[in-house]
């Protein structure tokens, strides 16, 4: 009977797998011809508000459908403190391709920053375009985006990493966040995403099954104030990130910080306005 039992849980897993992906797909294809009308059809600001209210609904439904599963768990509640908050960069480490997902089902009002070939993507770049995401390039067009984009109230999401995550316990920081922060004299607030999967990790096959059952949590971390130099915020940063995701002793460097970031992260300064 255990063997069987086996058996048949093993068969769940692969359907919840595979047809959640394929639902996602659904969810996004059916939404994509309305978001090209509407596109066309609504003035900015309204096209910008449906948009992101409508990506929020899309991934909700799909992060619910996976929760009604038994098979994933997640534990967002913590996001929901920002809904209603003033304007922040919201910097979350970046373990797998559901971090984004996550953080935008709990948000109606998020700007995403989304590499360029996902802004071309048959599921996502009609809902994007209408949302008015920002392409990650060219990057002083994206800073300049970014910072313009806080005019209307909303959230910025930016993974500091710039991509999943392959060194623990994070990869070297994208300095642009700072630069953003610096320009718009806006918070960032980080948010640590903690799973126990490698599941859609970097180079995780969607083809490959995981081990289930998956849990992800997504806590909110400390949230910096906006910064007067950009270079030894990305420092703080980057050590703020190192140890709360390693357990480390909290280190916060002195001495020459330049040096350091020069080092550890990679800054690009904006194009004069």
């Amino acid at each position: 009977m255990r063997a069987v039992f086996r058996l048949l849980l093993n068969i769940y897993d692969y359907l919840v797998i595979y047809l959640g992906i394929a639902w996602l797909g659904i969810l996004c294809l059916v939404w994509t011809p309305f978001a090209m009308i509407l596109y066309l059809l609504l003035p900015a600001s309204w096209a910008r508000v449906l948009g992101r209210y409508a990506i929020m609904m899309v991934f909700r439904i799909f992060i619910g459908t996976l929760s009604l599963s038994r098979r994933f768990s997640f534990d967002l509640e913590d996001l929901d403190a920002l809904h209603d908050a003033s304007s922040v960069i919201i910097a979350p480490n970046h373990p797998s391709l559901l971090d984004a997902v996550m953080v935008i089902s709990r948000l109606p009002n998020v700007a995403c920053v989304l590499k360029a070939e996902l802004m071309n993507n048959v599921f996502l770049g009609a809902g994007a375009l209408l949302a008015r995401y920002i392409r990650n390039e060219p990057v002083r067009d994206m800073i300049r985006s970014a910072i313009r984009d806080f005019d209307y109230g909303s959230h910025l999401l930016l993974f500091p990493e710039g991509t999943r995550t392959t060194s623990h316990p994070v990869n070297p920081l994208k300095g642009s966040i700072g630069l953003i922060a610096l320009h718009a004299q806006t918070p960032v607030q980080t948010v640590l995403i903690e799973t126990n999967s490698k599941y859609l990790s970097k180079g995780w096959s969607l083809f490959r099954m995981p081990p289930m059952p998956i849990h992800y949590r997504a806590r909110l971390g400390r949230r910096f104030d906006p910064p007067q130099h950009a270079r030894h915020f990305m420092v703080e940063l980057d050590h703020y990130f190192a140890h709360e995701l390693s357990g480390e002793p909290a280190f916060y460097p002195t001495g020459d910080l330049d040096a350091q970031i020069d080092s550890t992260t990679q800054l690009t300064p904006p194009s004069p306005s």
